[in-house]
């Protein structure tokens, strides 16, 4: 889903994935699944305070989101601002922990019934802010809403490509009556594939695909996610929403868990930049920093050696070209833009924190393909220099050509896009006009195909290849690039059909190479993530690969 100034947070497929499995690989996969017959359950967790902790009177917490959301609605939530909140407001089939682990959510358990069904079973205790029962006809209704085109959620294809007749329904033929979700009773939803989804439960807890209370969305239509109006499922509630001033929850006295939530209210700011951040926090206004500026690591580690913060993650820094643009549309062009960035410069002396140079689409640590990076990577810098040169000559690209770079309103990403232009200019004689602006400015400006370049990341919502595939797939809505590789698409399609996991992350690695050989985007940095966190907020973990911080799992120390 990527952002306190990521981006959108990772997602999934595009539409093209969603191919129908081969009857032979359903039959590999039912062979296979004999150990998935019966239920899997897990134990539900809360915030796990250790013994002899003592709580504080007061437990509130302030943390910086680093922008204003752009929507409250879990199905329209893109950003990762955004899915902060909505996954404190919601909760869906499943959930996942303070280290990235998945656990149960609003289905208590579940289970393969076939490679391509699963079956969840929701816990009869589970309620709405205005007490309400959930059911699983709030799911089927949620996922519904999700596909249909009248709905226009930026991730109908994204998340739809893995429910059966999803694709056909977001490309208007099929009636979303057709989805493969419907609730067999009010407590056991059915989940159809359109091919085997090993990783479902952990893609279920992506709240884009949970429960939507259909009354409250019929009775205040676009103003149903507004302060007494929004009804939720999660184990907080709206309480307040100032724009571009604070956004407070407090804890849903009907959630189902609720007497292991610690946390009786959570204030999310939505402050862009960072040394601004940095002054709340010393301050005290502020307990949870979104993001060091760039370079300034070393500084506050040894300022605040209790509250620093840092850990690698599933995400990718890159740069979005603009395929369709005149002068980008050439692949000769972005490739020797990509060739002449230093990414070992910009991660020791740039950003500086412990960020890993990347080459390619797939970061270390993803599951279903292989890192792969170019040839070139490995060139001294001046023979890379000499190549991107001869390209731009071949290109007809003169010296004193124009670039105009786009990005949001972040000193971290004005460094690195200051970075990026000077290496565009000392080596290919390119000029560069960086243009700043609003996090959710820029991000409709890349979807609109309103750029040249512009600054874009990606963080995982769950560990597999296919969530950053969709950045470069034909037809998703995730491409702000524009490209299209019909044989990449091809071999991810194959991947999907495929239950033998060696020759899917093969084919999906064969793929990730092909399409990057385009050069449809210009890799950067894999995410780590380093911020300030009071010392005396509890539960939150250096192990979460994704970033994601329930509320529920924090508590305040007495301090």
């Amino acid at each position: 889903m990527t952002l306190f100034a990521l981006s959108e947070s990772g997602r999934a497929l595009s539409g093209s994935h969603a191919a129908p499995s081969s009857g032979a690989a359903k039959r590999a996969a039912a062979a296979a699944l004999v150990a998935l017959s019966g239920a899997m359950a897990v134990c539900a967790h809360a915030a796990n305070v250790p013994g002899g902790v003592q709580l504080a009177s007061k437990q509130e917490l302030v943390r910086n989101n680093a922008s204003e959301v752009e929507t409250l609605d879990p199905t329209l939530a893109e950003t990762v601002p955004a899915n902060n909140v909505t996954r404190d407001l919601f909760e869906g089939l499943t959930a996942t922990d303070a280290d990235g682990n998945v656990l149960p959510g609003v289905a208590q358990t579940w289970e393969q019934k076939d490679p391509t069904t699963w079956i969840f079973h929701l816990r009869k205790n589970a309620r709405w802010s205005n007490g309400g029962a959930v059911t699983a006809n709030d799911f089927v209704y949620g996922c519904q809403r999700l596909v249909d085109p009248k709905t226009a959620s930026p991730y109908a294809s994204t998340y739809g490509a893995f429910l059966q007749n999803g694709p056909e329904i977001v490309a208007g033929k099929k009636p979303v009556s057709e989805l493969g979700v419907r609730a067999i009773d009010a407590l056991t939803l059915e989940v159809k594939t359109p091919y085997p989804v090993l990783f479902l439960p952990e893609l279920m807890s992506n709240t884009n695909l949970g429960p939507v209370n259909k009354a409250a969305v019929d009775k205040y239509g676009r103003d149903w996610t507004k302060p007494g109006k929004l009804v939720s499922n999660g184990a907080f509630q709206l309480s307040d929403w100032q724009v571009n001033s604070k956004l407070v929850l407090t804890k849903n006295p009907q959630y189902w868990d609720v007497a292991h939530v610690q946390l009786s209210q959570v204030t999310y700011l939505p402050v862009e930049d960072e040394n601004t951040d940095i002054k709340l926090f010393q301050s005290g206004e502020n307990d949870w920093v979104n993001q060091l500026p760039s370079g300034t690591y070393q500084k506050y580690k040894q300022q605040f050696p209790a509250e620093i913060r840092n850990a690698p993650m599933l995400g990718l820094r890159y740069y979005s070209f603009n395929n369709k643009d005149p002068l980008l549309k050439d692949v000769r062009v972005r490739k020797a833009l990509s060739m002449v960035i230093d990414r070992d410069i910009l991660a020791q002396r740039v950003t500086a924190d412990g960020q890993l140079a990347a080459y390619g689409v797939i970061p270390k640590g993803v599951k279903g393909a292989d890192v792969t990076a170019y040839d070139w990577a490995a060139w001294p810098m001046a023979k890379r220099v000499e190549e991107a040169k001869k390209l731009l000559a071949e290109a007809g690209v003169k010296p004193g050509t124009k670039i105009r770079f786009a990005m949001n309103t972040s000193e971290y990403h004005k460094k690195m896009a200051i970075f990026a232009a000077s290496e565009w200019k000392t080596k290919l004689g390119l000029d560069t006009e960086i243009e700043s602006m609003e996090f959710k400015v820029l991000v409709k400006k890349r979807h609109d195909g309103d750029y040249q370049i512009a600054r874009n990341g990606w963080v995982a919502d769950y560990n597999d290849a296919t969530t950053f595939l969709t950045l470069v797939q034909c037809n998703s809505e995730q491409n702000d690039n524009g490209n299209c590789n019909p044989k990449a698409d091809a071999l991810i399609r194959e991947a999907n059909e495929t239950t033998d996991q060696a020759k899917r992350t093969r084919l999906q690695t064969q793929a990730a190479k092909l399409v990057m050989d385009d050069y449809p985007l210009l890799p950067l940095l894999q995410y780590t993530l380093v911020r300030l966190v009071k010392s005396y907020v509890g539960g939150y973990s250096l192990k979460n690969p994704m970033d994601r911080y329930r509320s529920k799992d924090l508590y305040i120390v007495k301090h």
